[in-house]
């Protein structure tokens, strides 16, 4: 994103957390880096930025993680800099407020309660078969969801929670395969979509482990024509009019039917970005940067050229601080991860059977090769 900003002309600033000043910046894309002592003392980062506003003209400001896109809309607001506010982001971070949306839009979604009134808990519970859900609204992927398996369970998890209980909603558990759609969207439409199903579910791996992989799927196949319609209804009815999304669908084993599962105003994460590249030639990062760039410019945005392969994207944790790839070398693998603690990799082939049989192969490797697991986290890390 700061690369392609600072090569179409923009003055590239920085704010981070002091505790990321040693992290990989490319500084040689950066104009000028502020350190903050913490991004989660909101009255440190307001007075930072508009202190720098003394002396800088801020055209826009984009946050990079999940966990500063509400803080970004704040002080959009309180700056008045274009872009989404407090109000339409929460459509895009709160888990509850997208599926009302999406629920009065009439996209499938699976039956869900507010956690609030007690008898509207215990209605639902009676009505709704378990497994449910108990998940967290504003929380990133599968962290803090908790299965539940009978009422009681249920109480006793609330009564942990406390007063954190209205911060959480509960959803019925549909057993199926679980898909991300990654979408560009310029002046309320979807200028670009790029569908993929996951190995196994993003939940399952948080919680049991395991490798994590994702595979591109067939452009004329009668799955992906489902998933990018009903992509263009979520974000139609979420009201995303200029960025990124990754959105999440659940293809269900009971019925066959897909439904909506949740959706990010950014660019996914756990480098599904790199798989949308390596499968279409699309970097949802830069381009990101540039639908920015183009909205603040009041210029059109232009997609850039796609070229259509396969691909496939295998990711997990390690057992060793870094993890020797070299083993790994078939003619389709693209892109190699260097992250400590982590394995991964990227293929691509024009055939989907091959990307299959390598993703098979690879996985079963890696479980041998590298595969550690660790307890699911419940808060985000610093």
């Amino acid at each position: 994103f700061m690369r392609e900003a600072k090569q179409q002309g923009a003055h590239v600033m920085l704010l981070i957390q002091e505790n990321l000043k040693g992290s990989p910046w490319p500084h040689d894309h950066i104009d000028e880096l502020f350190i903050t002592p913490n991004m989660e003392n909101h009255e440190w980062v307001f007075n930072t930025v508009s202190y720098l506003c003394r002396t800088r003209k801020i055209d826009r400001i984009v946050p990079l993680d999940e966990y500063d896109v509400e803080l970004v809309a704040q002080l959009r607001e309180h700056l008045r800099i274009p872009g989404m506010g407090v109000s339409a982001t929460r459509h895009f971070r709160d888990k509850l407020v997208m599926r009302l949306l999406a629920q009065e839009a009439g996209i499938p979604v699976p039956d869900f309660v507010q956690v609030m009134h007690y008898d509207d808990l215990r209605n639902y519970m009676q009505q709704v078969t378990p497994p449910w859900v108990l998940k967290p609204r504003t929380e990133a992927g599968a962290m803090g969801i908790k299965k539940i398996q009978q009422a009681d369970e249920l109480w006793r998890w609330l009564e942990m929670l406390g007063d954190r209980q209205s911060h959480f909603l509960l959803e019925q558990f549909l057993p199926g395969d679980v898909y991300h759609v990654d979408s560009i969207i310029w002046d309320d439409e979807v200028v670009f979509s790029s569908a993929q199903q996951y190995g196994q579910p993003p939940m399952t791996v948080a919680h049991g482990g395991g490798v994590f992989i994702s595979r591109n799927l067939p452009g004329d196949s009668d799955d992906v024509a489902a998933l990018r319609q009903m992509n263009a209804q979520v974000i139609k009815a979420l009201g995303m009019t200029r960025g990124v999304t990754h959105a999440e669908f659940i293809k269900a084993q009971a019925d066959g039917q897909f439904y909506f599962l949740e959706v990010a105003g950014r660019v996914g994460g756990a480098h599904l970005a790199d798989l949308v590249e390596a499968s279409t030639g699309v970097n949802l990062w830069r381009e990101w940067a540039n639908v920015n760039i183009a909205d603040a410019r009041d210029i059109p945005y232009q997609l850039p050229p796609l070229h259509e392969r396969y691909a496939g994207l295998l990711v997990c944790l390690a057992k060793q601080e870094w993890p020797d790839l070299s083993g790994y070398q078939d003619s389709e693998v693209v892109w190699r991860l260097h992250k400590k603690q982590h394995a991964g990799l990227i293929v691509a082939s024009p055939q989907a059977r091959r990307v299959q049989e390598l993703l098979d192969s690879y996985a079963q490797r890696f479980a041998v090769d590298f595969l550690a697991v660790a307890p699911p986290k419940d808060k985000p890390t610093e």
